[in-house]
C-alpha cells in the first residue's frame, strides 16, 4: 500500500461541494470512485479542505493510498480518462508514508472574484459574482488591514455550532482591480467555514458604505456572527493553492 499526493482541478458549479455525500454529487465522491475502479477496492481521498457547494478549486491536494501496480503518472491518466470534463488532475506522486492532505497543510490562498463592469462576462459567469454597482475600493483595503493577522474569527464563521478553536491567521488580503474584475486574494494558514465567503460579504458591505472599517474591530471582538456582513455567493470563490 502506498500513499499518493494528487493535485487538482475542478469546477465546482454542479457539484454540493468536496465532501462525500450519499446520493449526491461531490468532488471526493467523483474521485473515489473512479480510484475504487481502478484498484478494485474502495479507496479515500483526503482533501486539504472541504470546499463548499458551487466553489471551484485550480489547486486543490489531495492524499489516498492504494495498492496498484500503475505507475504515478499512469494513475493521472487514468483518473483523467474516467472523470467528467469538469474534473482534472493535474500530477500524482508518491508521498511520504505520513504525508496528509489536511494535516500537513500550513495555509491556503483563495481568490475570490468579482465583477462591476458595464457588460455582462458570458463566458466567465459562472466565476465570478456580478456587482450592481462599483465598491469603493480604498474603504474595502482599509477594513481588510483590521481583519489581517492574528484574531478569533467566530464572527465570520458559518457554523454557529463551532466547538473548536475559532482563532486563525490572515496574512493577507490584497484587493485588486483589473478593469471591470475585482480580485479578492487572501492567504492564512486556515479557514473556518464559509470565513472567506464572510470575509469578502463583510468587505463588499464597506465597499458600498452599509459598514465603515472602523466597525471591524468590534466586529472580531463581538465573535458573534449576526454582526458581520452576509456570505458572498459561492460561484466567485476559487481555491488556488496549497502550502506544505
Amino acid at each position: 500500500m502506498k500513499n499518493y499526493k494528487m493535485t487538482l482541478m475542478y469546477d465546482g458549479t454542479r457539484y454540493y461541494g468536496w465532501e462525500h455525500q450519499p446520493g449526491r454529487d461531490t468532488i471526493q465522491g467523483k474521485l473515489e470512485a473512479v480510484l475504487e475502479r481502478m484498484c478494485g477496492a474502495a479507496v479515500e481521498v483526503i482533501g486539504a479542505g472541504r470546499t463548499d457547494a458551487g466553489v471551484h478549486a485550480k489547486g486543490m491536494v489531495a492524499s489516498f493510498q492504494a495498492e496498484t501496480e500503475r505507475a504515478p503518472e499512469e494513475i493521472r491518466d487514468y483518473l483523467n480518462r474516467y472523470l467528467p470534463d469538469d474534473i482534472a488532475v493535474k500530477e500524482v506522486r508518491e508521498a511520504a508514508p505520513r504525508f496528509h492532505a489536511r494535516y500537513k497543510a500550513v495555509g491556503k490562498t483563495y481568490c475570490y472574484t468579482c465583477f462591476d463592469g458595464p457588460v455582462k462576462p458570458v463566458f466567465n459567469r459562472r466565476y465570478v459574482t456580478r456587482l450592481d454597482a462599483a465598491p469603493d475600493l480604498e474603504a474595502m483595503r482599509r477594513a481588510a488591514a483590521v481583519l489581517q493577522g492574528e484574531h478569533d474569527f467566530r464572527s465570520f464563521c458559518g457554523n454557529p455550532k463551532m466547538k473548536k478553536s475559532t482563532v486563525r491567521t490572515v496574512d493577507t488580503i490584497e484587493i485588486v482591480r483589473k478593469g471591470g474584475y475585482l480580485y479578492f486574494n487572501v492567504h492564512g494558514t486556515g479557514f473556518l467555514q464559509n470565513m472567506v465567503r464572510i470575509l469578502v460579504g463583510t468587505l463588499l458591505e464597506v465597499g458600498y458604505g452599509r459598514m465603515k472599517p472602523e466597525q471591524m474591530e468590534d466586529i472580531l471582538e463581538a465573535r458573534d456572527r449576526r454582526l458581520a456582513g452576509p456570505t458572498a455567493p459561492p460561484e466567485g470563490l476559487c481555491l488556488m493553492k496549497v502550502d506544505y
